[in-house]
Order: C-alpha cells, then sequence, then structure tokens
C-alpha cells in the first residue's frame, strides 16, 4: 500500500500524539508510586490498545513487558463486560500475565458513549506476597511465587473495590508501599484515560478508528519493506540455558526461521520440555523476545503497532520451556529466557544477516531479591544489573549497560543505602570481560553489597557456565561469576545473609565481532567480500 508524502507526515503526527499519552501515564507512575523499584528504577510499561485488544502504541519502556502484552492482550480483554469507569488487573501468566511480579491494570475508554480502546500499564512489584522477599524465589509452581491474580475488575463504573485493593496490599510484607504502588498504577491510567478520551474527541471517534486503521497498514508497509533484506531462505540456532536451579543443567531453546514470500515463521520446535525450575515461560513471553529481534530491524520511525508484526508468526510446543503449561513456575522466565529466546532469533538471523546482526550481548539480567520478613523490620528490594553489550559489525559493545529484553536504570547507591540495611562497597566496569575481535564486546560490571542486617538473598542468573558467544571470529565474552565473600555462588541460589558478609556479582560481558587485527571498519570488510 503507498502513501503520500503529507500521508505520511499525518500518520506521523498522529502516531507521535498516542506514543505521548504512552509517556505521559509513565511520567505519573514514575512520580506517584512509592518503590524504589518503580520510581527510580523504571520497572514499568504502557501502553495504548484498540478494542480487540491489538496494539496501537506504547512508549519506550520494558520490551519483555510490551511484547507480551502486545501478543496476549486480545485473549485478556475478550469477553469481559467492560464499561466507562472500570479497570482490570492481573498478573497470572497464563491468563494474560508475565511473571506474578508483573502486575497489569487496564482501562477501556469511552467516548461519547462509544468504546474506542484500552490503557494499560503494567510495573514490576518487589513483593507480591511469595514466601521470599522480592518474590523472585527458586521455586517448583507457580503458587510458591506469590498471588495469582486473574482477570478481575478493581473498579467498577469508576468505584474502587477497597476491599480487593486491601486483598491484594494485605497479600505482601510492606502493605502501605504496596497499596500506594497499586494506586499509582490506577492514577497512571486515569491520566492516559483523560489525555486519549482529549485526542479522540478533537479528532472526532470515527476519524480517530480510522486513522488507527491507516496506522497499521502503514506499519505493515514499513515493516514488510524493512524485513524484505532478510534473504529468504530456513535458517536454525540453538542455544542453551545455564540450568534451571533444580540440577537440571544445559536446557536446549532451539529455533527455526522461515522466510519466504513475505512472510516470516518462527517456530521453537526442539525446545526442551518444561522443567522443574522457575525459568519456564508462556508463549507470550518468548513472543517478545521475537517481536523485539525483528523490531530492531525496522526503522526507528516504524510506528509502535501491531500492522509492524503482521508478517510474523511463531510457535512453540505446548509444555515446552517456551509454552510451559500450568502449574510450572515461570518467575525467571521472564527475565532470562526471554532474553535466550533473543539470542537464539538472533544466531539464526546472523546466517542470513552476517553484516547486520551482531554477537550475543551478556544473557542475563543478573536478578537480585533481598530483603526480611522479621516482624517490624520487613523490606523488599529486587534489582537486575546490567553487563556488556555484544560489538556488531560496526561498532564496539557497550560496557555496563542493559541489554535486549529489559531497559530500566540501576538503583542509585544512594537510594540503596538510605532505604536498606545494606552498603554497596564495589560498583565497577568489569575489565576485559568483552569478547576480543575486531570490534570488542562490551565488559560487564562488579556489583558487590555488604550486609548491614540478616538478609535472605535470592540470585537467577545466567551465561555463568555458557559464554555469549561471539561472531565472525569474535571471542566470546566472559561468563559471570557470584561470590559469597570468596565463595562461589551457583547461578540460581537462595540463602540468608549474615552481617557483615559480601555479595559480589561479576556480569559477563558481550561477544566480540570480526577476527583481532582484521580490517579497520566494516566498509573494508564490505568490499573484500564483494
Amino acid at each position: 500500500m503507498k502513501f503520500t508524502p503529507q500521508q505520511s507526515i499525518d500518520l506521523s503526527l498522529f502516531a507521535s500524539r498516542i506514543e505521548a499519552v504512552c509517556d505521559e501515564m509513565g511520567a505519573v507512575l514514575q512520580r506517584t508510586a512509592f518503590s524504589p523499584n518503580i520510581k527510580d528504577r523504571l520497572d514499568y510499561s504502557c501502553a495504548v490498545f484498540d478494542t480487540a485488544g491489538e496494539l496501537c502504541a506504547q512508549a519506550a519502556h520494558i520490551p519483555v513487558h510490551l511484547g507480551s502484552m502486545a501478543y496476549a492482550m486480545a485473549d485478556v480483554v475478550s469477553g469481559l463486560p467492560w464499561a466507562a469507569g472500570d479497570m482490570v488487573i492481573l498478573n497470572d501468566p497464563y491468563l494474560g500475565g508475565t511473571h506474578l511480579p508483573d502486575v497489569t491494570v487496564i482501562a477501556p475508554l469511552f467516548v461519547e458513549d462509544q468504546w474506542v480502546g484500552f490503557i494499560a500499564n503494567r510495573a514490576h512489584h518487589a513483593d507480591i506476597g511469595a514466601d521470599t522477599p522480592g518474590s523472585m524465589p527458586i521455586s517448583r509452581r507457580l503458587s510458591e511465587e506469590g498471588m495469582i491474580i486473574p482477570p478481575t475488575f478493581l473498579l467498577r463504573g469508576g468505584k474502587l473495590d477497597e476491599a480487593r485493593l486491601n486483598a491484594i496490599a494485605d497479600a505482601t510484607s510492606h502493605r502501605e508501599q504496596s497499596r500506594g504502588d497499586f494506586t499509582a498504577q490506577i492514577s497512571a491510567n486515569r491520566a492516559g484515560l483523560e489525555r486519549l478520551a482529549s485526542l479522540v474527541s478533537s479528532m472526532g471517534v470515527s476519524v480517530y478508528l480510522q486513522s488507527l486503521q491507516q496506522l497499521n497498514n502503514y506499519a505493515e508497509t514499513v515493516a514488510a519493506d524493512a524485513l524484505a533484506v532478510i534473504p529468504e531462505g530456513v535458517y536454525r540456532f540453538s542455544d542453551v540455558m545455564d540450568d534451571d536451579g533444580l540440577g537440571n543443567r544445559d536446557i536446549v531453546i532451539a529455533v527455526t526461521v522461515t522466510v519466504k514470500t513475505g512472510q516470516i515463521q518462527v517456530d521453537f520446535s526442539g525446545t526442551a520440555a518444561q522443567v522443574e525450575g522457575n525459568i519456564n515461560c508462556p508463549l507470550s513471553v518468548a513472543a517478545a523476545g521475537v517481536y523485539y529481534v525483528f523490531r530492531c530491524l525496522m526503522p526507528g520511525y516504524t510506528p509502535a503497532c501491531a500492522g509492524s508484526f503482521r508478517g510474523i508468526s511463531l510457535s512453540a510446543p505446548e509444555g515446552s520451556l517456551l509454552n510451559a503449561q500450568r502449574p510450572a513456575a515461570v518467575a525467571a522466565g521472564n527475565v532470562e529466557t526471554s532474553t535466550r529466546v533473543v539470542d537464539v532469533v538472533m544466531g539464526a538471523l546472523a546466517q542470513a544477516l552476517p553484516d547486520i546482526i551482531p554477537a550475543a550481548s551478556h544473557g542475563s539480567m543478573n536478578n537480585l531479591a533481598m530483603g526480611s520478613h522479621v516482624a517490624g523490620a520487613e523490606w523488599n528490594y529486587y534489582e537486575t544489573i546490567g553487563g556488556g553489550m555484544g560489538a556488531g559489525p560496526e561498532f564496539s559493545g557497550l560496557s555496563g549497560v542493559q541489554t535486549h529484553m529489559t531497559n530500566t536504570l540501576n538503583t542509585p547507591i544512594e537510594v540503596l543505602e538510605t532505604n536498606y540495611p545494606l552498603r554497596v562497597s564495589r560498583y565497577a566496569l568489569r575489565d576485559n570481560s568483552g569478547g576480543a575481535g575486531q570490534h570488542q564486546g562490551g565488559n560487564g560490571l562488579v556489583r558487590e553489597f555488604e550486609f548491614l542486617a540478616p538478609t535472605i538473598v535470592t540470585l537467577l542468573s545466567e551465561r555463568r557456565t555458557h559464554a555469549p558467544w561471539g561472531l565472525m571470529g569474535g571471542e566470546n565474552g566472559k561468563p559471570g561469576n557470584n561470590f559469597r565473600d570468596k565463595d562461589t555462588l551457583p547461578a540460581k541460589i537462595s540463602y540468608t545473609a549474615r552481617p557483615g558478609e559480601h555479595l559480589s556479582v561479576e556480569t559477563p560481558g558481550g561477544g566480540g565481532w570480526g577476527k583481532a587485527g582484521g580490517f579497520e571498519n566494516a566498509g573494508e570488510c564490505d568490499k573484500i567480500r564483494k
């Protein structure tokens, strides 16, 4: 479908206006939240959907949140008796969520008594009622990971269900903070409803809905043009998860990417069956990883809407690691397995696009959950720690950054030490951890904590055994390490730290690209290949 320059400009402005609604929702959520996890680390996402649950716009927040919402929202919103003033809350991974700490609040928008869409936000709560602080336990079943919230009306006709909100907050160890964060999510949705209603009213409902259709058609055209650079063919790749925390090791994730007649099929057949530990994930999380990779191949001006992904389909065997069935544990699937999905899809596409695809990044969110449930001294904390970015054909990898499926900040040391009985004794780049090559992989991080009180610690990390891979002759990045004082810890473990003990997390480096000592730049490499 062809668009005139003026139509392209009009659609770009329209897309920016809807995206601005998401940005404002995020600003409200950040500024009204109570917990450092939301207000400082920015572990939240906001988006707009149409009445069928198809994505219309999103802010530049957390890819694993946004991609999974885009995939699962249609099933969540269908069949519910929506009315003006309603809001639904949910976190059930098998009914549209990702893992239990990620709580989603959805609200329908009615303008002139006509239903025109939804706004939604998803935020990570460091406490959702698990037995271990941080609600990221070494779990075997979903029920061990905290309170499970199926799609439930939290507001009806604008009236808050106080009993429902209290029941959710009471399941946590810091009731007032949790209630404050949920109220912040409600406030963010109210801001989004107000701004989107203003936009729709200024355009008229019929023009707004028509513009959404045109935007999706335009996005489909832009995406198809961008993805046409992938040669037709069948591309396969596999990688492994280090372990599931319960003794199962080298757990395979396999992918076959088939490109034919403008359509892309991503098939995860050959992936291991769901495991006893918590690295399983629902298919929506796998979809988030797939969408992310192909979105990276599209130009920056591609609208963030459902039309961008019309040419992409995916499948994974039921009961597999990437399409787990209830009651499989999933706490780490959202954070660790989603990251490996990115690695395997990029590994497959590197065969088709060797001059575009970068080496593997550090491949772990390096999850750290800490706290205490001692009466009168309860606290919960959760963070992800950055690492090295993989190098590419035209660039070296960045050092000490979050990559791929997460987009959070670190918690400032001052905030951490002010709120919790912790001292950060070291926070630095991990020298020489990036893979060598014509372009160097980025270095990981070293983050070391001293505990000032008895603390329950849970680590959920990856790439401690299997290194992030290099490409085109580039060397692998160094695997990560976890230390309790001088003793090496497993990639996934929960233990109680004593006052005065230290925990040091050394995150992996990114893979290198190209042979070290090779050509000075990618342009010279291209001349040789031609």
